[in-house]
């Protein structure tokens, strides 16, 4: 704790705190410590529990994913309420738990918008990878009628399936862009000169045309 406190830069949580996270240690300093460390479940336990977010996300960096059980896989996500800690517990650690796709399943219908967002980051996960025994139009259906007016994070999860969708499916490409035409969810999203928009349509077109340029 005493080293990540040192490593903590005044201008970097400036910059962090704009996107909502309370930290100040660049990620590559923090990569940088995890290396070092290699892979240590009982000590990333205990950085979890000190609630720093320094320390959480260093302890996803060494933990090891498939050892949390389910219900401690749970607690987790409701108790990372920032950004970074929620992405990364989710695609480093949740993604490659055995509890996967029970998780995904419990998640998505969850009443805490955050934690149903981490349901539909594991339906994309699948989307792209797993697709079989998946209901693409009835995921389709439910991102029409919830997505416009869903929370933010939230919102942004079920625009990146439809994104999905419409990348992976060629069958459901039509339809998933006339969805994203229609809602204009993320349409003004800004973005950074040489970036994809998250713009689904943009989004969906861009990747589709790289594919065929390979």
């Amino acid at each position: 704790m005493a080293e990540l406190a040192a490593l903590d830069d005044p201008k970097t949580r400036e910059v962090n705190a704009r996107h909502g996270d309370d930290h100040g240690v660049n990620l590559g300093k923090l990569r940088a410590l995890a290396k070092r460390l290699k892979t240590q479940q009982d000590l990333a336990c205990r950085l979890w529990e000190t609630q720093d977010t320094a320390a959480r996300l260093l302890a996803l960096l060494i933990c090891r994913p498939k050892t949390f059980e389910r219900d401690r896989l749970d607690a987790m996500v409701r108790e990372a309420r920032t950004p970074k800690v929620h992405d990364w517990l989710v695609n480093y650690v949740v993604k490659k738990s055995p509890h996967a796709e029970e998780l995904r399943r419990a998640w998505s219908a969850d009443p805490d918008p955050v934690v149903a967002g981490a349901g539909w980051a594991l339906t994309t996960e699948r989307v792209a990878k797993k697709p079989e025994g998946l209901d693409l139009s009835g995921l389709l259906d439910v991102i029409e009628a919830e997505m416009k007016d869903a929370p933010e994070r939230l919102q942004w999860e079920m625009n990146h399936c439809l994104a999905r969708i419409g990348i992976e499916h060629a069958e459901h490409r039509t339809r998933a862009l006339d969805i994203g035409e229609r809602l204009e969810v993320l349409k003004d999203y800004p973005t950074s000169p040489g970036c994809t928009s998250p713009f689904a349509p943009v989004w969906i077109t861009e990747m589709v045309r790289r594919g065929q340029g390979k």
